[in-house]
């Protein structure tokens, strides 16, 4: 039987190469109509003039609503995905999704140059939005899975991809605002880069199970010769693997001693068969949940933090220096920003994990987190009703800012790569797709959250 110690080098380390790509691949439809935003609002948001005079002004909340339709999708279908990954197969499940999520890329793309009554646009964009984060939830609870089955630093790998999901997107929208080319030609060219990330997406995991490294560990896992080849070393040579004697073979056990007989040779095998199989056996999903429910907690409350003000609230906010800057701010200044720092946070963890596992340190850092919600609500947010102007200046914005997504991507990554460590091996996958179940649960509470904050500005 093959151990770990036998396993092949990850040569040219491809394997994390590709689960880097993964990571990217996953998060790609929420960052690309994240990013959007400011060309769905200028689509959507126009006033309608009669006689010189608006008549008409539609606010359609599309920050808000984007946020809540990606990720209820997100929550629905990643418990989906834990029903349904014992029964339909792994590569249905994730080559499918990205396949779907590939179309409806390409669909957005092909509406940029279709004009369009605004209510229209708007129901397609919201349900365009919905399918492709209902596939991309399936897609990233699988991945999680999969990803689990590899030593622990693949997942730092894979959630570092993820974190730079965001900086991808925000650097194709840079790009677009530069080429300072009319608004529809720079949008179909900002949606045709998640086209190709994505079709990049799917060559990177079809070529996955063809490398040694990946395939030893992922076969491994599924028992694909594992369990047969753990029998054959199991059973003593006197004995077939059907549990019959073996008449051309030497009366022993496997330690060595002398057997009295044929038939106490064959107990003695099933019994090492048996324990070995009751040590592999799986935990039940409660049995695991109880072991890792600080860190289901902690993942929960980082996401609902972080998306009850982002990107509803930040993208809000107006800088202090208006002209050409202005272009630029919000795509720099929040969306960069924070997804440069919030990939440096997880990226970090590869370092430096600090507080540990088993410190009560860990969720205090995540539940003081809540600060950064009114000291974001109370910067230049336009328009406001309520609550005064705190923060004007752009810099106190930015460093806000700094702080805010680092601490998220840090707080994120550890909680994900402690969650395994917690549990046994061969319950290391039902505690990633727990973990990304209250991951989707952190999603969703905080995008509910965001329209009372947003409201009460």
């Amino acid at each position: 039987m093959r151990t770990k110690e036998d396993a092949p080098s990850d040569r040219w380390y491809l394997v994390g190469i590709i689960f880097f790509i993964l990571g990217l691949g996953t998060l790609l439809p929420w960052n690309f109509f994240m990013t959007a935003s400011m060309y769905f609002n200028n689509r959507l948001n126009t006033s309608e003039w009669s006689n010189g005079t608006v008549t008409a002004r539609k606010e359609y909340y599309f920050n808000n609503w984007m946020t809540l339709l990606s990720q209820l999708p997100l929550l629905l279908f990643t418990l989906l995905n834990s029903i349904l990954y014992p029964r339909i197969s792994e590569k249905v499940r994730i080559a499918g999704s990205l396949v779907f999520i590939l179309i409806l890329f390409i669909f957005t793309t092909i509406l940029v140059k279709v004009p369009m009554e605004q209510d229209h646009f708007f129901s397609i964009t919201m349900a365009t939005i919905w399918f492709i984060n209902s596939f991309g939830a399936v897609l990233q609870g699988s991945l999680f899975g999969l990803v689990g089955l590899l030593p622990q630093k693949y997942s730092a790998v894979f959630m570092s991809g993820q974190g730079l999901a965001g900086t991808f997107a925000a650097l194709a929208m840079l790009f677009a605002i530069a080429s300072e080319t009319d608004e529809e030609t720079a949008a179909l060219g900002y949606f045709i880069t998640p086209c190709v990330g994505t079709l990049i997406t799917l060559i990177c995991y079809l070529l996955l199970p063809k490398l040694d490294f990946a395939g030893f560990y992922l076969n491994k896992s599924k028992g694909q010769g594992y369990e047969a080849n753990a029998t054959r070393e199991l059973l003593p040579k006197g004995i077939q693997e059907n549990g019959e004697p073996n008449s051309q073979a030497t009366d022993s056990v496997p330690n060595g001693t002398p057997s009295s007989s044929e038939s106490d040779g064959t107990n003695q095998a099933f019994v090492s068969i048996g324990d070995e199989h009751a040590k592999q056996a799986k935990s039940s999903v409660l049995e695991v949940l109880k072991k890792i429910w600080v860190m289901a907690f902690c993942v929960t409350f980082v996401f609902t933090v972080t998306l009850s003000v982002f990107p509803a609230v930040t993208v809000d906010v107006k800088t202090a220096y208006p002209g050409k800057w202005e272009l630029y701010f919000i795509p720099v200044c929040c969306f960069l920003l924070f997804n440069v720092m919030d990939w440096t946070g997880r990226s970090v963890t590869s370092i430096i994990q600090w507080p540990s596992k088993e410190s009560r340190l860990f969720p205090a850092l995540v539940v003081s987190r809540v600060i950064f919600v009114p000291l974001l609500m109370s910067c230049n947010v336009q328009k406001r009703h309520f609550l005064p102007v705190l923060f004007s200046n752009d810099g106190y914005f930015v460093i806000i800012m700094m702080l805010f997504s680092v601490s998220s991507g840090y707080c994120v990554c550890l909680s994900m790569s402690y969650a395994p460590q917690l549990v046994a091996p061969q319950d290391g996958e039902t505690a990633g797709a727990l973990m990304t179940f209250f991951l989707a649960l952190g999603l969703s509470l905080g995008a509910a959250l965001s329209f009372m904050l947003r409201l009460i500005i």
